[in-house]
């Protein structure tokens, strides 16, 4: 009993705030980061700019002509949203996986469920199939992420009491998935769909637009508060599976609608930014150290936090070296990486 999990740390600083009152605190963090994201680019916008473009459509204004306006409401304020939605997607789906694996390097890229979704979303495209509706490619990757998922969980689960295995699986997975995705570029009829693709595998938010918004926003909120219904178990889940079903919880039933609420966050995310690693890593253990592992604040503060991470690396993407722009994926793989890399090294010291 006096065991404590590797991903229970104690806070940096334990925060003696209503716990109320520090999520509506990160909130505020999130809207000035959203202000400022949409605000910066290659023509700065003042805050009132910002302001008076989401105020005219209230008051019945179109913007024609309005530069600002336009600018605002048609090419910066989708992607910055998107952002936004996806990162608290990933975000939550990292906190969520790392509890039910009780392995500190699960997180929807490394499991093989981003793979998943990726590789059956190329399949749409290059079919066409994604063409037919616009609810074709987020039901393509959410069927190709719940596959991995699944795949992952029963492979894995020949090896009761060692999670690390997941991470090898994941690999394992995600090595096979990748040679499905060259396998059907290889042979993929129009060079368009070949280049459309490459780029999209490696995850940008470049063209955003509120259509994508629209698909982000009918997924994402849906299953992370499906996820912040499990957040009591999860919190015995980390521990271990034999603590929770004392308890009373289901354990089956929770874990599949637990992994079937992360698969259909991710799957949506997949679906309209392509493959973004390491946010649901990074962050997850961001939260965890500074605020502790209470699973109750722990998802709701890894959203917000995971928000404003992707919002921030987009805007990087775009500004750090312009006019060369850089996709979105690109910079939280140089910031997740190390990370990662560290994550290992630290588990690595802690067995010897």
């Amino acid at each position: 009993m006096g065991a404590r999990s590797t991903l229970t740390p104690p806070p940096i600083a334990s925060s003696r705030l209503c716990p109320a009152v520090l999520p509506i605190l990160m909130l505020g963090v999130l809207g000035v980061t959203l202000v400022f994201a949409v605000s910066t680019g290659p023509v700065q916008l003042q805050p009132r700019e910002v302001a008076g473009a989401l105020i005219a459509p209230l008051l019945g204004q179109s913007g024609d002509g309005n530069t600002p306006n336009l600018l605002v409401t048609t090419i910066r304020l989708p992607r910055v949203l998107l952002a936004a939605l996806v990162g608290a997607a990933l975000a939550v789906a990292g906190a969520v996986m790392q509890a039910l694996f009780r392995n500190p390097l699960a997180e929807p890229g490394i499991t093989g469920v981003s793979s998943g979704a990726a590789a059956a979303a190329v399949v749409a495209i290059v079919s066409g199939l994604s063409a037919l509706a616009w609810w074709a490619l987020p039901l393509s990757a959410f069927i190709g992420a719940l596959t991995a998922t699944a795949v992952v969980q029963v492979v894995s689960g020949a090896s009761r009491g060692r999670t690390s295995t997941i991470i090898l699986v994941g690999i394992a997975v995600n090595a096979l998935l990748g040679a499905v995705v060259a396998a059907v570029l290889a042979n993929a009829p129009e060079a368009g769909d070949v280049q459309r693709v490459m780029f999209w595998l490696n995850g940008d938010l470049t063209a955003s637009t509120w259509s994508d918004v629209s698909i982000a926003a009918l997924g994402i909120p849906l299953g992370i508060l499906a996820l912040f219904a499990t957040a009591g178990a999860l919190d015995l889940f980390s521990i271990s599976e034999t603590q929770a079903a004392s308890t009373g919880v289901n354990v089956v039933l929770t874990r599949q609608i637990a992994l079937g609420a992360a698969a259909l966050i991710t799957a949506t995310a997949v679906s309209v930014t392509g493959v973004i690693s390491f946010v649901g890593l990074v962050v997850p253990h961001l939260v965890r150290l500074v605020f502790g592992p209470q699973h109750g604040r722990l998802l709701v503060l890894s959203a917000v936090v995971g928000a404003i991470f992707l919002v921030l690396a987009d805007l990087l993407a775009r500004m750090l070296f312009y006019p060369i722009t850089l996709q979105t994926g690109t910079v939280t793989a140089f910031v997740g990486a190390p990370v990662l890399l560290l994550l290992v090294l630290r588990k690595k010291a802690g067995q010897g």
